[in-house]
């Protein structure tokens, strides 16, 4: 029996690519539950499956088999619509490489998922400056990409993430353009969202300053699940954010 507080679940999924006569096991079978609000980090070297799992959870592709649960309801099954519209309402995305329109203001960017999920013009320039103002952007409204700094363009990013009040925000590599203070401060950003919105964060990431404000890590290896650990086990076996990476080595 399901838990009710799980937003996401993965049960047996499995994921193969043919690559001509070769078949591509990329994911070998993953049962997952993640709680609702919760700041979760997937984890593993390249090559291990954290992003074709990360995909699969955000119904940006399909399992070759087993099911993916969100709020319960099994997306395989939602039509070409429903997919559309839970992806628009339910989950918003935040991509290593921004994926920002050049040719649209910082506003603007925000604004089309609004857009899309129809709301008004006014309401949604309305929320797309209060949301620019929560993440740190006040003025920069008409400035388009090539104007903004990479973290500034991240924070864009992440506000268009949050323009429907979506319950989940899956970030793909969402530091991995950054300088090193800089995804620092978007960390801090994505983790502070979480708190005041309650919204779960999933994110695939080789960063490992994101244990620092992780509530779980899942460590994916050879398409599987190796471990997952709750943050007062990170924090008694890394000893700070120093050596985490050493200590997930050797284990």
């Amino acid at each position: 029996m399901s838990d009710k507080n799980n937003i996401v679940r993965v049960s047996g999924v499995t994921k193969n690519f043919d690559l001509g006569k070769i078949v591509v096991k990329v994911l070998k079978g993953i049962d997952l539950e993640i709680k609702a609000g919760k700041y979760i980090s997937i984890m593993g070297p390249s090559g291990s499956g954290k992003s074709t799992l990360f995909n699969m959870i955000g119904g940006l592709d399909k399992p070759t088999s087993g099911k993916v649960f969100i709020d319960e309801v099994d997306i395989a099954q939602l039509d070409a619509y429903e997919l559309a519209w839970l992806r628009c309402r339910k989950i918003g995305y935040i991509f290593q490489t921004f994926n920002l329109i050049p040719v649209m203001t910082a506003l603007e960017n925000i604004t089309i998922p609004m857009t899309f999920a129809g709301v008004s013009a006014d309401d949604a320039n309305k929320r797309g400056m209060k949301l620019l103002t929560q993440v740190g952007l006040d003025g920069r409204h008409s400035h388009r990409p090539s104007e903004l700094s990479g973290g500034q363009q991240q924070r864009v990013a992440v506000a268009r993430a949050l323009a429907n009040n979506p319950a989940i925000i899956l970030a793909d590599e969402p530091t991995g353009n950054l300088d090193q203070t800089t995804g620092e401060d978007i960390i801090s950003l994505l983790k502070n969202m979480s708190l005041d919105r309650g919204v779960t964060i999933i994110s695939a990431t080789h960063d490992y300053k994101m244990l620092n404000v992780s509530d779980q890590v899942i460590w994916i290896r050879d398409g599987r699940i190796d471990k997952i650990q709750d943050r007062h086990e990170l924090d008694i076996q890394t000893g700070g954010l120093g050596n985490a990476h050493e200590t997930s080595a050797r284990e």
